[in-house]
């Protein structure tokens, strides 16, 4: 539907309504607007997601009642929902966790009992929910897992798989393909856009089992990190301003900051000397 719309435009020789018969879409979709959260329900999902580094097993219930503690009186489906289109979800066994999916495109867990031992050997990839001050982006991040080096990120509006294709990409073009690229089980790793493109490069994919974030531990601590020491305490009103402070984030946190997991080194240091 997105690539059919995408051909609907402003034309003098004919008009909308003409173009969106042609191609079998009704006008309303072309004048839909989307409606921004509001002010009430951007300062729950500011508030919920940074609970949530804390206490990853929260789930819904939990969470409204930390939003009663801190003053606020919500139903459980407005929670639900906001935790829903934050990507969050509370970390516990569920039944059956060993089986995968039945969704074709998705595929086994592959660093069980495996070392990183070089640069490019292993990538992490994974997206997160960023709040700012009049609404929110998500940021999608790839990082090496040996040195902890962010091989490739960048901010989007909106969750789609091919925002998170092209990071990669850039990735690839920036620093070399990996052998092994690991996710979770979303929308946008398991899709044939994904999938597809990502082993026809030759590189081999590994998904955490579901619900299981100990599985890419390494990129949800590099998320603490970005939240903790830049996001709450740098609060922006626009995707412009908060692009420019992550990419001076990620600049010292790759090239400067040291990493007690690395030999309290920075992540260039063994990235660039061994790639």
């Amino acid at each position: 539907m997105k690539e059919v719309m995408s051909y609907i435009t402003e034309n003098k020789n004919i008009s909308i309504r003409s173009q969106c018969e042609l191609v079998d879409i009704s006008r309303s979709n072309v004048y839909y607007k989307t409606v921004g959260e509001s002010a009430k329900n951007l300062e729950f999902m500011r508030l919920m997601d940074e609970h949530y580094l804390d206490h990853p097993t929260y789930g819904v219930l939990q969470m409204q009642d930390f939003l009663f503690l801190c003053g606020f009186l919500t139903n459980v489906k407005r929670v639900r929902r906001l935790l829903r289109k934050m990507g969050l979800m509370a970390i516990y066994p569920k039944r059956n966790l060993s089986k995968l999916g039945s969704a074709k495109y998705i595929r086994p867990y592959l660093l069980k009992g495996l070392k990183a031992v070089r640069p490019n050997q292993v990538w992490a990839v994974d997206i997160t929910y960023i709040p700012m001050t009049g609404g929110f982006m998500y940021l999608t991040a790839i990082i090496d897992l040996y040195s902890r080096y962010v091989v490739g990120w960048d901010i989007f509006n909106t969750l789609e798989a091919d925002n998170t294709l092209e990071v990669f990409k850039q990735a690839v073009a920036s620093h070399g393909k990996p052998e092994i690229i690991n996710s979770d089980q979303g929308s946008q790793f398991t899709c044939a856009l994904w999938t597809e493109y990502v082993e026809k490069a030759e590189v081999k994919i590994s998904m955490d089992g579901k619900g299981r974030a100990i599985d890419n531990i390494f990129i949800e601590r590099l998320w603490r990190t970005v939240k903790q020491d830049y996001v709450y305490l740098h609060p922006v009103d626009n995707g412009t301003f908060l692009f420019i402070g992550l990419k001076g984030f990620f600049n010292t946190y790759n090239n400067r900051k040291p990493h007690q997991g690395i030999g309290r080194v920075s992540p260039v240091k063994l990235y660039k000397v061994a790639a």
